[in-house]
């Protein structure tokens, strides 16, 4: 199904806030646990608040010279490019609108698009919670790509990984429904992860996640890691990933549940991988990064909920969406694939 929608492009402000609603404070730390961390951050490193004033910013990507996120709860995906105005209500123009769910439709907490990345040809991909689906929009154009398993509706697709290959895999919980995982739109009784292949068959790898949400490969593609925003068990989890491109050996990569019950805000969430192999995943207390073998090596402390991070630039540059916010910070490596 193809649908074409006008690009917004404002020349306004991103500003949600009332007139008289003043912008909320940022103030983000970088906290190094181990000696290694230094290899990737460098020790004068800092967060930068490029723009602000989102109800809750999520899933960025680089697209077309500049970061391309979701504010899932506005419908809406904003674009900051290098250049603009930095740490102000003023940093993000309208990109989609609406970016996920086409007309109003009762049912819904959360109707925009949620995880966004691109395909082998530089094309935009879409998790959208609004429509149940996974979608491709180029040049104004949204095709729907699945929407579907076994006859039934998706829950609410929330990320999406593409693998070289051009498989696309993605994770799909209940989050933008109301009632989550009692709302009486639901048509799969399991919060799934699935493959989409290049060929548009859709096949379900494991439903044994209660909340699985932001997911990632490995740089040498053998491994799938997915996150998992279960309250009372939020963590990252890693399986195997077979010749054939489904799933084995599911087994703890990190559990984040102590650093949420020690007061860090937010769950496991969005996660990206760098040429490395460190996982940069977002979790309690901001952007944790962990060793291939699972060990935390240092926190980008937002002090917020933070909902996903991307390369960008020439690779080097991690941009957060964290709540009200997008910030960046410079490293020292580059994402896998760069």
């Amino acid at each position: 199904m193809k649908i074409k929608l006008a690009l917004l492009l404002a020349l306004t402000s991103s500003c949600l806030f009332a007139a008289d609603d003043p912008p909320h404070p940022f103030v983000g730390v970088i906290e190094r646990l181990d000696p290694a961390f230094d290899n990737l951050l460098a020790p004068g490193a800092t967060i930068e608040k490029l723009a602000e004033g989102f109800r809750w910013s999520e899933g960025p990507t680089w697209y077309d010279g500049g970061v391309v996120f979701s504010d899932v709860l506005a419908n809406t995906a904003y674009r900051w490019k290098p250049g603009a105005s930095v740490g102000k209500v003023t940093g993000a123009d309208i990109f989609l609108r609406p970016s996920g769910l086409w007309q109003a439709t009762p049912g819904f907490r959360e109707p925009g698009s949620n995880g966004l990345t691109r395909d082998a040809q530089g094309r935009l991909l879409l998790a959208q919670h609004g429509e149940r689906q996974i979608a491709r929009f180029d040049q104004g154009v949204f095709t729907t790509l699945a929407r579907r398993f076994d006859g039934k509706r998706f829950n609410s697709p929330n990320d999406l990984a593409v693998r070289k290959n051009g498989d696309i895999y993605f994770t799909d919980p209940p989050y933008g429904l109301e009632k989550v995982v009692d709302s009486p739109l639901r048509e799969l009784p399991y919060a799934g992860v699935f493959r989409l292949a290049t060929d548009g068959k859709v096949t379900l790898l494991t439903k044994n996640l209660t909340f699985p949400n932001g997911i990632g490969f490995s740089p040498d593609e053998k491994t799938l890691y997915v996150a998992v925003s279960d309250s009372k068990a939020t963590r990252v989890v890693a399986f195997d990933v077979q010749a054939d491109g489904t799933l084995a050996n599911e087994r703890l990569f990190f559990d984040a549940q102590a650093r949420k019950d020690k007061g860090g805000k937010g769950l496991c969430d969005g996660l990206k991988v760098d040429r490395e192999g460190n996982v940069w995943a977002t979790g309690p207390g901001g952007v944790m990064v962990i060793s291939p073998a699972g060990k935390l090596l240092g926190v980008i402390n937002t002090n917020e909920p933070t909902g996903n991070c991307c390369w960008g630039d020439d690779g080097s540059t991690l941009y957060i969406t964290a709540n009200y916010f997008l910030v960046r910070v410079k490293t020292l490596t580059k994402g896998a694939g760069w």
